[in-house]
């Protein structure tokens, strides 16, 4: 099977501005052009034969995929039924975010956009899109909240040796949701020749649907792939969810399919501190950055920070279409707190030789968890969304008893 770009059956014909009561555009009017510009360029690359070609051969032969499903023999286990690993962390930087960093980098550069800008918090999306430009010849920027720096370092010097500018941000909490904030400042400015790569399906439309579409490579991939192995689909396909752009492009292949779909966001120090991150679990509706949402908000709408261990969950919002899948009934969403996922991150590394990034040791400290093994007949697909490389010094910190 070989890498393909495919467009999610719910967009054809055109992008979707709103997933139910969700979605939407909710940005200075110096944007609105930009974002027409990027509708249209969009909805013509993806029907053009040589722009697909070049994204399939570069998610070929540059990013590594199809990524591998592996039977997680010993994790299958503890769990007590098999256990399927789409195994994104062996994509090129180790994550994800490539997927939509190569996509988005080949749209700029179509469009004439010679700069290039983004936000990060784990720095997985920085270090894609740093990549991406290195690549495609293109000037960068990363806005990143300088907690986000500290506990991220790796990841800032591999963004700076491909000749990305890290550009701190000292607002708030630091970490991602000021980086967005201080990104959509400088596109305001430089609209004109400046492109914004949004890391996940979040922001105005077209950005929900334009990242969902270059995720869901994942998700196609995997559902062929497990139908190969097993010769029928899983019961359960689970995912982390941050912003949510892993767990869309996994989810939307089996939205049709008798299969159920969980997201697991982070809980941080406990959802009845207020200090977590998981907006679908205890949000309410909301704008942030561009849509509306479900967000973590005061009584007046106010967003409030989020926590979480992981840099990556560590956000107040969610996509647009989680919140509508949410709602429908059609994916379950709950959370997992920090103790659990540091637990599953050196569990997982014990029992298969995988060390995960935080994010997707949240969704395995579900499954491992008791109400995550109570399960009737059938496997588990579950995306390793990224490898740990960039959280192990945070890791030896918290378990060491570091604050």
């Amino acid at each position: 099977m070989e890498a393909s770009t495919k467009i999610s059956d719910s967009a054809s014909g055109g992008l979707e501005s709103h997933f139910g009561n969700y979605g939407g555009r909710f940005v200075p009017e110096t944007l609105v052009p930009a974002l027409d510009q990027l509708s249209a360029a969009w909805l013509e690359a993806r029907d053009d034969p040589e722009f697909t070609a070049e994204l399939d051969r570069l998610l070929r032969d540059f990013v590594g995929r199809p990524t591998p499903l592996y039977l997680a023999e010993r994790l299958s286990e503890r769990v007590g039924r098999e256990v399927y690993l789409k195994r994104e962390d062996l994509a090129h930087t180790g994550a994800h975010k490539i997927n939509n960093a190569i996509g988005q980098g080949l749209l700029a550069r179509r469009m004439g956009k010679r700069r290039v800008i983004a936000e990060t918090g784990a720095g997985q999306h920085g270090v894609a899109t740093a990549t991406a430009c290195a690549l495609l010849g293109l000037d960068c920027a990363v806005y990143m909240g300088s907690e986000d720096i500290r506990r991220q370092a790796p990841n800032v010097e591999r963004m700076e040796l491909m000749g990305t500018e890290v550009v701190p941000v000292d607002a708030g909490a630091r970490t991602l949701k000021e980086a967005v904030s201080a990104a959509i400042r400088d596109w305001v400015s430089n609209v004109e020749d400046t492109h914004y790569i949004i890391g996940s399906a979040v922001g105005p439309a077209p950005y929900p649907a334009l990242v969902r579409d270059l995720q869901r490579v994942i998700g196609d991939e995997a559902r062929e792939q497990i139908l190969t192995v097993t010769g029928s689909l899983p019961a359960r396909v689970i995912a982390c969810v941050g912003g949510g752009s892993n767990a869309i492009g996994t989810f939307v292949p089996f939205l049709e399919d008798p299969v159920e779909l969980i997201g697991v966001e982070a809980a941080g120090s406990g959802i009845e501190s207020g200090s977590h991150g998981a907006s679908l679990v205890a949000g309410k509706p909301g704008v942030l950055h561009g849509a509306m949402s479900s967000v973590i908000s005061d009584s007046e709408g106010q967003i409030l920070e989020a926590h979480s261990v992981s840099a990556g969950l560590d956000y107040p919002g969610v996509g647009p279409q989680h919140a509508h899948l949410r709602d429908l009934e059609r994916a379950r969403y709950v959370a997992v707190g920090d103790e659990d996922a540091l637990a599953a991150f050196g569990e997982l590394a014990r029992l298969e030789g995988i060390i995960p990034a935080l994010e997707p040791a949240h969704a395995v400290a579900w499954l491992l968890s008791e109400e995550g093994r109570e399960a009737e007949a059938g496997c588990d697909l579950l995306t390793m969304s990224g490898r740990g490389d960039k959280d192990l010094a945070e890791v030896v910190q918290k378990i060491s008893g570091g604050s």
